[in-house]
């Protein structure tokens, strides 16, 4: 009988033990599994609120070789914020990717220029409702060869120089050489931005070269003792190149490319960054969109060498 008894009692106190277990082993997954769950959360985006994203598409962004970096790495980190996220970023020229966003071939295009009026009526044709983000700002540095002497132009230089009105360095406190002119491609949002903002709607000298990305006109000017040729301001750290600094006007002070002065408005040669949608953007789109425009996203603006809006 004691035996019995005792046989219970054990029975009885291993039920209470393994119960107690339970609950304890329950109340570590409800609390410590939610945090470890959260605390990736926080670090993929891949939380409660995006559960029902659809992330089976790839998000296609094109156009602009001046952005095309800083979208790569706004994909890269947005790729990182959300695992299960894709999405591809070529470059190719702002008429590019407006083109391709117009033909319903890719989602989003980046520009470093305001999309035109006859493409607005090309999109309208295609049922397209063209909206457009700004994005953050870029100046146009004006880039020479370091051996160059020169350290500073007016605008009026600058249409001068590039419409080939006045062709010798000489003309500009330089040496007596004949400048040789590096510009972007027609279909380059920056070319379209210059020949409107710069040259005032005046045709670029017949002789100069035109280049396909402006990372060959920095690889053109290194290599050109006489060259000059219009970038990014993210271009101006490449080694063997210097920034020449811009006056409005002939009797205003001139200012150097740099962020700081593209901020503050003294630097005269500087525009918005752009990225169009057909329509507002909605699902993963939207979600990309929202972190380009997130502290994140602006950082990486900066990051990259541009002026965030935000």
């Amino acid at each position: 009988m004691k035996k019995a008894v005792l046989v219970l009692a054990l029975i009885l106190f291993g039920s209470l033990v393994l119960f107690g277990c339970g609950e304890e082993n329950e109340e570590a997954s409800d609390n410590g599994g939610n945090h470890v769950e959260d605390g990736n959360n926080e670090d993929s985006g891949d939380n409660e609120e995006n559960s029902d994203m659809d992330f089976s598409r790839m998000i296609e962004a094109r156009g602009s070789d001046t952005m095309v970096n800083l979208g790569q790495r706004w994909a890269e980190e947005f790729m990182n914020e959300y695992s299960e996220a894709s999405m591809s970023v070529t470059g190719g020229g702002s008429g590019t990717g407006i083109a391709a966003m117009i033909n319903g071939t890719i989602d989003i295009a980046l520009s470093s220029r305001a999309i035109r009026e006859d493409e607005i009526d090309q999109a309208s044709d295609n049922d397209v409702e063209v909206v457009e983000h700004i994005t953050g700002r870029d100046g146009i540095a004006i880039a020479v060869h370091p051996d160059n002497p020169v350290e500073e132009l007016t605008m009026a230089d600058l249409k001068a120089i590039f419409t080939g009105e006045k062709r010798n360095w000489s003309d500009f406190g330089g040496e007596d050489a004949e400048i040789t002119l590096y510009s972007r491609e027609s279909n380059s949002g920056t070319y379209v931005f210059f020949r409107e903002f710069v040259l005032e709607d005046e045709d670029y000298a017949s002789f100069a070269n035109l280049m396909p990305s402006t990372q060959a006109i920095v690889e053109g000017v290194i290599q050109d003792e006489k060259g000059i040729g219009y970038i990014g301001l993210a271009y101006l750290d490449d080694d063997g190149i210097k920034g020449v600094s811009i006056a409005g006007e002939e009797s205003a002070e001139a200012a150097y490319p740099s962020m700081e002065n593209v901020i503050a408005g003294d630097y005269p040669v500087a525009r918005p960054l752009f990225l169009y949608t057909d329509g507002e953007p909605e699902g993963v789109v939207k979600l990309f969109m929202d972190f380009v425009m997130s502290e994140q996203g602006q950082q990486i603006v900066e990051d990259i060498g541009f002026v965030p809006v935000q």
